[in-house]
């Protein structure tokens, strides 16, 4: 089992920034793939990005590129979705998900984990 524990959101301006961070326990994430996932009111939930716990390999939703960096802290066993030029389409409650496996999936089926979420307000 992995538990996940987001934190970071908040209310921001547009164009501003937040950093969320999700702390992982119960196993070792050296084989493991993290993601970050939102899902706005009356939407399905949605791919954001996603980190390789190992190698580092990133990859990101088109709608976030170049915005948003995923990053990880092996020693605090901690993955972060730094956010910046926040738009008010980004507004959502954003989840931290784990899967175990090599490959940056991208659907929310595909990863066993999740934590409780963090809500992300974007004022304009």
């Amino acid at each position: 089992q992995v538990q996940l524990v987001e934190s970071g959101g908040g209310l921001v301006q547009a164009g501003g920034s937040l950093r969320l961070s999700c702390a992982a326990s119960g196993r070792t994430l050296s084989n493991y793939v993290m993601g970050w996932f939102r899902q706005a009111p009356g939407k399905e939930r949605e791919f954001v990005a996603a980190v390789r716990w190992s190698a580092g390999n990133t990859l990101y939703a088109d709608s976030v590129k170049g915005r948003f960096t995923i990053s990880r802290d092996n020693a605090k066993s901690t993955v972060y979705l730094q956010m910046n030029s926040l738009k008010s389409e980004d507004a959502a409650v954003y989840y931290c998900a784990a899967r175990n496996g090599v490959r940056l999936a991208v659907r929310p089926d595909e990863y066993a984990y999740w934590g409780q979420g963090t809500q992300v307000t974007v004022s304009s």
